[in-house]
């Protein structure tokens, strides 16, 4: 009999984690690598929110915590959803988790019952499908293609939805493609979603602020009011403000669904770090001027890598609206061979030749549920980028 129990036979280790370590060993082997796999800013916290977390110790806030968040964070909560999403909440109706995929679990675990169906636009952030095997449901993985832009299409939400349908997870602006859905591409999706009562909405929403060209962010609930009751509004402090390593994630949504979230967060975790929550309250409630500075520096980056990657023999790259990635297809590149003799049947074996014989970092698009295609990650220095992007297109030229 195996050590691991049946439900973790069912997931994969995280795959966006993996090309880091990769790329990490090659580097600590004395190999020149580019890594563009991680999804993190490279700017770094802000000055005021260091300072209030070290405030915060102190003050002495170094004890346990209510168990899904102090009340003081509860409240910036709610305000940021005022404010920025016109979503009027209660602090009973807040939960704060150990970063943003932390809430994710917390409320899959606490709602599926085997067999359940949760319906997934592909491409994906990788944790989704896994963290409702985990809880014994059925990952639903619906192709939104290039050719719409990576978005789900009404109709192709509707086909998916069954009675057993219990969760639509939703992500604008999208990991992995950077899409961001307008308010009419999003009020396509909430007519269909008010005709079927039994499905709940998961909005992750963790690029709310890194959209470019004056695109106008929208999230469900905000867009069709009468989903307000069955919608978990989902988002955190890690991209906007640099705070991955923060942990810090946090959603909204009905008293009921909340308290099935603290009940399994009093057994699981307990509270996220207090000092980092402190640190929160000082984000939500800072200053926010140094956001569209930051914008304006990853619009830039996009600008060039877009370019550049389009300009590579057998790559097709669109310009997202959002977040920090692109997502070129390689379709151009199959069948090929390269220089040192590995052949490219896959994205995958795109990805491994690319680090292997070129240094650069990426993640195959099969990790997140669309192929041929592969992600970029360009929250790093415009220099890198520059170096990658010119490796990228030499190696795509090399190919036979």
């Amino acid at each position: 009999m195996g050590l691991q129990s049946d439900a973790l036979t069912r997931v994969k280790p995280s795959p966006t984690i993996a090309v880091s370590n990769l790329a990490s060993e090659l580097k600590a082997a004395g190999q020149d690598v580019i890594g563009l796999g991680a999804g993190e800013p490279d700017f770094d916290t802000p000055d005021n929110i260091k300072q209030a977390a070290i405030d915060a110790i102190n003050r002495g806030e170094t004890k346990y915590t209510a168990v899904d968040g102090i009340v003081e964070l509860k409240k910036a909560i709610c305000a940021k959803f005022k404010r920025e999403n016109g979503l009027d909440y209660k602090p009973s109706q807040v939960t704060v988790g150990s970063g943003g995929k932390h809430v994710l679990y917390n409320a899959l675990l606490a709602t599926i019952n085997p067999g359940d169906e949760v319906i997934i636009p592909a491409p994906y952030w990788v944790s989704y499908p896994d963290i409702v095997l985990l809880g014994g449901g059925k990952p639903v993985l619906v192709e939104a293609a290039i050719e719409d832009g990576f978005k789900l299409t009404a109709q192709a939400l509707e086909a998916a939805i069954t009675p057993k349908t219990k969760w639509f997870i939703f992500n604008s602006p999208s990991n992995p493609s950077g899409a961001a859905y307008s308010r009419d591409e999003l009020k396509a999706l909430t007519d269909v979603l008010l005709k079927h009562e039994q499905v709940w909405i998961l909005t992750d929403d963790m690029y709310e602020h890194l959209v470019y060209d004056d695109f106008e962010f929208t999230t469900p609930a905000q867009v069709e009011p009468k989903l307000y009751d069955r919608t978990l509004t989902m988002n955190g402090v890690s991209k906007a403000y640099a705070m991955t390593g923060w942990r810090i994630g946090y959603a909204a949504g009905p008293e009921e669904l909340i308290a099935a979230m603290r009940k399994l967060q009093s057994q699981s975790t307990s509270n996220p770090s207090s000092v980092s929550q402190w640190a929160a309250v000082e984000a939500l409630e800072g200053p926010q001027d140094f956001i569209p500075e930051r914008v304006k520096v990853f619009k830039d980056r996009r600008d060039l890598v877009v370019s550049m990657l389009n300009q590579a023999t057998g790559l097709d790259c669109p310009t997202p609206e959002g977040a920090f990635y692109v997502y070129p297809s390689c379709k151009g590149c199959i069948g090929k061979t390269t220089p040192k003799g590995a052949k490219i049947e896959t994205d995958e074996d795109f990805a491994k030749a690319l680090l292997e014989e070129e240094g650069v970092a990426v993640v195959h698009g099969e990790a997140f549920g669309l192929s041929p295609f592969f992600r970029i990650s360009y929250a790093t220095s415009t220099e890198a980028l520059e170096e990658a992007c010119q490796r990228i297109q030499r190696f795509c030229a090399n190919l036979k």
